[in-house]
């Protein structure tokens, strides 16, 4: 914070004799002698500012940051409007955390409310919680809100996030709950294997659309054949896809999640980022976290509250669906102001472009001998089988400046593109590539 100032000694000894006491000798006075420091830490010397921001300067040089960016995987790297940072770094706005004072903190309350209407604007859903840790959390939230006394077994597809799915598998052994990976064919969800399940006890099927490969699935297909065995479909959607697809609500979900890194946070070494959740007025009731309502107080003026906190997360956690009791309010401010600045017709270009981009990058990879494993749609991510070893490749791009798509397999490299990389930037990557497999 620009604006802490630690505490002087004087400020400290008039503390002191405001309880009673002269000195922190008596205030640790219960503190056995033993488990005392006598002695001073071993710590170095302080530095000047000039020198830490020279020391700091010189810790960062050591990461390395690519200038080519063809990966993604769950991350991705998006142009950020500067009026983000402008927002998101006021003071007032730097917390993690949801206020309990709505008398006082009716700003913050107002943003997280903003940011819970544009992501039911966004997925077509009745209703959004203040946001999760992460898409992952929000994911695995989202099957326990879905369990019940007879329908306990999550049924999850195989082509989700490997980093969502090993999130899932601790929320369920945690809870005990059974856990069914459901195969993928040809990349996406397999409902043949679905329709051999014993679904009778079956609580929700989760999906990824664009899925981890990139191709989109048959949303509204899969939430009948869902809807048909008694169980409820999760949708887990990259955000900005969104802007160009159907959303969860046109394909018939009851709970939309996914991972909210996309709207305006820049690529870090894991994060912060947040989960977004939103879902149908009929699931409303179970969902976890903070939620916060607009209402009206004693004169009639519009305020807002934190609502519909089930008890059980607080005082009766042996019965709860969920232990979550905070969020990312920073994060979901950053995604409030993302969206406000793009509009619908920004995220819509930006979805657009990744896409465009993203065929181009997939022409041109074929044009050196790469291949695609998976037919059919996809956003602004695909998976190709490799001319040469993928580990290998993508040490030698590194080399160059380019971070390549991610190795998945010995030949297999999942590729993307999102409006960052130019055609130009694509023909560059290519010529890069030639050098290597040369």
């Amino acid at each position: 914070m620009g604006s802490y100032l630690p505490s002087t000694k004087e400020e400290r000894l008039d503390m002191l004799h405001a309880i009673g006491m002269n000195s922190f000798d008596e205030l640790y006075a219960d503190i056995p002698e033993k488990l005392r420091c006598r002695e001073p830490l071993a710590l170095p010397e302080g530095l000047s500012e000039l020198e830490l921001s020279r020391k700091i300067e010189e810790i960062a040089a050591k990461n390395v940051r690519f200038a080519h960016i063809f990966r993604g995987a769950g991350a991705y790297h998006h142009y950020i409007p500067a009026i983000v940072k402008q927002v998101t770094s006021k003071e007032e706005f730097v917390t993690a955390y949801t206020p309990y004072q709505a008398e006082i903190s009716q700003g913050i309350l107002q943003s997280i409310f903003e940011y819970q209407t544009m992501i039911c604007e966004l997925t077509g859903m009745d209703a959004s919680n203040a946001s999760v840790y992460d898409g992952a959390t929000a994911a695995a939230e989202a099957t326990a809100m879905c369990r019940d006394r007879k329908r306990k077994t999550v049924v999850v597809s195989g082509s989700v996030d490997p980093k969502v799915i090993s999130v899932i598998k601790t929320y369920c052994f945690g809870s005990g709950a059974p856990l069914v990976i459901l195969p993928e064919k040809d990349g996406r969800t397999d409902m043949d294997a679905w329709a051999a399940l014993d679904l009778s006890d079956a609580a929700c099927l989760l999906i990824q659309s664009p899925n981890y490969y990139g191709l989109i699935e048959d949303g509204a297909a899969i939430a009948d054949a869902v809807h048909a065995a008694g169980a409820k479909l999760i949708m887990s959607c990259n955000p900005v896809a969104l802007g160009l697809l159907k959303t969860p609500a046109e394909c018939g979900a009851d709970i939309a999640v996914g991972e909210g890194q996309p709207l305006g946070l820049p690529l870090g070494f894991g994060g912060p980022y947040l989960g977004y959740m939103a879902m149908t007025k009929d699931m409303m009731r179970k969902l976890p976290g903070r939620i916060v309502g607009q209402t009206v107080d004693a004169d009639g003026k519009r305020g807002y509250v934190l609502t519909l906190q089930a008890r059980e997360q607080h005082i009766r956690r042996e019965k709860a669906s969920s232990n979550i009791c905070s969020n990312e309010a920073l994060c979901a401010m950053t995604a409030a102001v993302y969206l406000a600045a793009m509009g619908g017709a920004g995220l819509e270009k930006a979805a657009k472009s990744s896409m465009n981009n993203a065929h181009y990058l997939l022409s041109a990879l074929e044009s050196v001998g790469f291949v695609r494993k998976y037919e059919g749609e996809f956003f602004h991510e695909f998976v190709t089988i490799c001319p040469c070893d993928a580990n290998e490749l993508a040490k030698k791009l590194a080399k160059k400046g380019y971070l390549s798509g991610l190795p998945t397999g010995e030949r297999e490299m999942l590729w993307c593109a999102t409006e960052m990389n130019s055609v130009g930037e694509i023909d560059g990557l290519i010529a890069a590539i030639k050098e290597v497999l040369a």
